[in-house]
C-alpha cells in the first residue's frame, strides 16, 4: 500500500549507516514516520532539515508497517535564517513538540495549518514570536485540551480578564481573582485581542501554554516537554523585540 502526501520535516535520526528515521507532519495523514533509504547521502543532506516542506510517498506492505519514504523537497525554511538562533530555536521547538504530542497518524489538519503559518511567519521574520504562543495554544485545543479565554469562569463576563485557572483552564477576571492571584496564572492580553506583547508578556504566554502542555499532555503519557522548547522559553528571555 502506499498514499502521497505533504508534510513538514518534524525530525530526522540515522538509522544505520545509511538510512534515516524521517518523521514529518503531514496535511492528510497526521504525524507519519518511515525510513529514507540512502538519506544519510551528500546530495540529500539539506532536504531533511527540520521544517522544509515535502512532497512524501510513503510505502509499505502492510499499514501497520514502519515502511518508507520517497521525498522532494518542496520548500527550503531554516537555511534561510541560519544565522538566527532566535528563529532556529522556535522552529526547532515547534517541531519537538508537535513530535512529541500529536498521535501517530491520526490526521491534524489544524495543527497542520498552523505549523505553515508558523514557518512562514519565521521565514519573513514578522510576528513570529506571538504567533509561536498562538501556535501552542491551537495544540491544546487540537489535543482536546482547549483552554476557555473568552470569559471570566466566575462572572461570566469578558472585561478585564488577566488570569486563567490552573485546574479548569478558564480565564479569570482581575477582581474575581484578586483573592486567589497567588494561585493563578497570568493571562498576558496579546492572546485575546489586547497590544503587541512585550517580552514578559512572551514569557507569561509560553508560561501558560507550557503549564497545560505539561500537565494534560505530556506528564500523563510519562512524557517531558522536549527539550528544545526549554531552550526556546530560555532565548525568548534574552531577545529584544
Amino acid at each position: 500500500m502506499h498514499w502521497r502526501d505533504t508534510g513538514i520535516v518534524l525530525s530526522a535520526r540515522r538509522h544505520g549507516e545509511r538510512a534515516l528515521l524521517l518523521r514529518v507532519l503531514t496535511s492528510e495523514h497526521g504525524r507519519h514516520a518511515g525510513l529514507v533509504r540512502n538519506g544519510q547521502g551528500p546530495r540529500q543532506r539539506g532536504r531533511y532539515e527540520i521544517g522544509n516542506q515535502l512532497d512524501v510517498t510513503w510505502r509499505a506492505r502492510l499499514s501497520e508497517h514502519l515502511g518508507t519514504f520517497a521525498a522532494e523537497l518542496d520548500k527550503s525554511h531554516a537555511s534561510r535564517f541560519l544565522d538566527d538562533p532566535a528563529r532556529l530555536a522556535a522552529l526547532a521547538s515547534a517541531a519537538a513538540l508537535a513530535d512529541a504530542t500529536l498521535p501517530d497518524r491520526e490526521p491534524h489538519p489544524r495543527a497542520y495549518r498552523g505549523m505553515l503559518d508558523l514557518v512562514d511567519a519565521l521565514e519573513a521574520d514578522r510576528g513570529w514570536a506571538p504567533l509561536y504562543v498562538r501556535w501552542e495554544l491551537d495544540l491544546l485545543a487540537e489535543l482536546g485540551f482547549g483552554l476557555d479565554l473568552a470569559r471570566c469562569a466566575a462572572t461570566g463576563r469578558n472585561d478585564d480578564l488577566i488570569y486563567v485557572s490552573p485546574r479548569s483552564g478558564q480565564a479569570v477576571s482581575a477582581s474575581a481573582g484578586e483573592p486567589y492571584r497567588n494561585r493563578l496564572l497570568p493571562l498576558p492580553s496579546f492572546l485575546i485581542g489586547g497590544l503587541p506583547p512585550t517580552l514578559a508578556d512572551l514569557a507569561d504566554g509560553l508560561a501558560l501554554t507550557g503549564f497545560f502542555l505539561e500537565r494534560r499532555v505530556v506528564t500523563p503519557h510519562d512524557r517531558k516537554m522536549p527539550a528544545a522548547r526549554a531552550r526556546f522559553v530560555e532565548t525568548v528571555k534574552r531577545m529584544a523585540i
